[in-house]
């Protein structure tokens, strides 16, 4: 099983070999650096928690740089665990980056979503709103009653409403691998993969 961490670089144009003109996410893979090894024996299940992106050690807080140190790592930003059955020969220490993928392959890409702020139900819906004429008045963009009749004499969970739009989890299942550069660690993947430029992405190859 490869995984590794990234980071969503933009969007730019690939010429397959048929010359076919593919859409392609950019994306830098690692390098990153396996942090610590968990097993069933010690832990009650096998993973591998891997770093990703340098950073100083004056922004990381005690408990994080007692943690990498043990391990023989430098200090690093991001940490994540990933879960395996089998943990083959990977050490602590060892680096993991876009050699670990090839041209063909087909990834499980997992981000956050653009932030879009707080956003009313015609932009976080699609909500139609009533007409304009008609003794229609005030409520242009509104997003209508929510109370129900005396029974139930509540508003439902999940109800359709104004509020925090983005910036949620988002997994996007089979994305192709059309080039791998590794010794600039970028991928370049078929299509979009969540999140904003330069955000975080968890890279895992998809299991068929």
């Amino acid at each position: 099983m490869s995984f590794a961490l990234g980071k969503k670089l933009g969007m730019t144009r690939f010429f397959d070999e048929s010359g076919n003109h593919v859409p392609v996410t950019l994306v830098e893979v690692g390098p990153c650096w396996i942090t610590q090894i968990k097993t069933v024996p010690n832990d009650g299940y096998n993973a591998i928690q891997i770093g990703y992106q340098k950073t100083k050690e004056k922004s990381l807080n005690k408990p994080r740089l007692g943690h990498l140190k043990k391990s023989g790592t430098e200090p690093v930003r991001h940490l994540k665990e990933f879960r395996i059955d089998d943990l083959g020969d990977h050490k602590q220490g060892d680096v993991l980056g876009a050699d670990r993928f090839e041209a063909g392959q087909s990834l499980t890409i997992t981000g956050y979503s653009k932030g879009r702020g707080f956003a009313g139900v015609f932009k976080r819906y699609g909500f139609h709103g009533p007409n304009a004429s008609h003794g229609s008045h005030e409520v242009k963009r509104h997003g209508g009653a929510i109370g129900a009749h005396t029974d139930p004499g509540k508003v439902w969970k999940g109800q359709k409403m104004a509020g925090h739009m983005g910036n949620a989890r988002v997994t996007v299942k089979n994305l192709s691998v059309m080039k791998v550069i590794p010794e600039h660690n970028l991928v370049l993947i078929k299509g979009a993969v969540p999140g904003a430029r330069n955000s975080l992405l968890e890279i895992v190859l998809s299991q068929r």
